[in-house]
This record gives structure tokens, sequence and C-alpha cells, in this order.
């Protein structure tokens, strides 16, 4: 079964940083390229970043671009974002996903809350 588990949100005043985790489970977690896709409340999903299988290639949504970064671990099946000089609209929840826009996204997690305000 795939398992993705997000972690890592919480309350931030803007500008600050957080570091989200997902841990994956039920498949090759190498194989397949990955993404991030957030939430804002009462808004539609929005993709924020995708990162090849091995790690080598990366993409972000323009406004991301620059204060977010997306990496992965493949020895311990984990996907990193590391989200910088944050706003109050990056408040939302945000989830890993397995596949990319192009190749298609099948698992989603239930998403973690990143709160930005002061």
């Amino acid at each position: 079964e795939v398992q993705l588990v997000e972690s890592g949100g919480g309350l931030v005043q803007p500008g600050g940083s957080l570091r989200l985790s997902c841990a994956a489970s039920g498949f090759t977690f190498s194989n397949y390229a990955m993404s991030w896709v957030r939430q804002a409340p009462g808004k539609g999903l929005e993709w924020v970043s995708s990162i090849g299988s091995a790690g080598g290639s990366t993409g972000y949504a323009a406004s991301m671009k620059g204060r977010f970064t997306i990496s992965r671990d493949n020895a311990k099946n984990t996907l990193f974002l590391q989200m910088n000089a944050l706003k109050p609209e990056d408040t939302a929840v945000y989830s890993c996903v397995r596949g990319t826009r192009y190749s298609g996204m099948d698992y989603r997690g239930n998403g973690t809350l990143v709160t930005v305000s002061s």
C-alpha cells in the first residue's frame, strides 16, 4: 500500500522558515519523481514544486522560486521542502504527491498545515 505522510508544518511568522518532510512507503521511492502541492483555505489545489527520481532536476512555481527548495533522500525514502521567507499567502495545507504534472500524479498524502501569521 502506497503511503505518503507529511510532517513539519506549523505556525510561523512572516519571513520565517519551515522544513517539511514526507515519508514514503509501499513503493520503490527512488523510481519516482515526486512533487509538493498546496491548498489554501477556500482555494483549489496549486502545484508547488517537483523533483526528478534521482534528485537532479527540480522545478518550482513562479511565486515560490528562490524561496523554496525541494530535495529528497532516496536512502531514507523521504521528500523535503525547505521554505524560507514565508508570506501570509503561503498559508495552506501542503501535501506530497507521487509523480509530476507531466507524468501524472497518482497518490497524495493527507498534508500538513502551514500557517504564516504574526
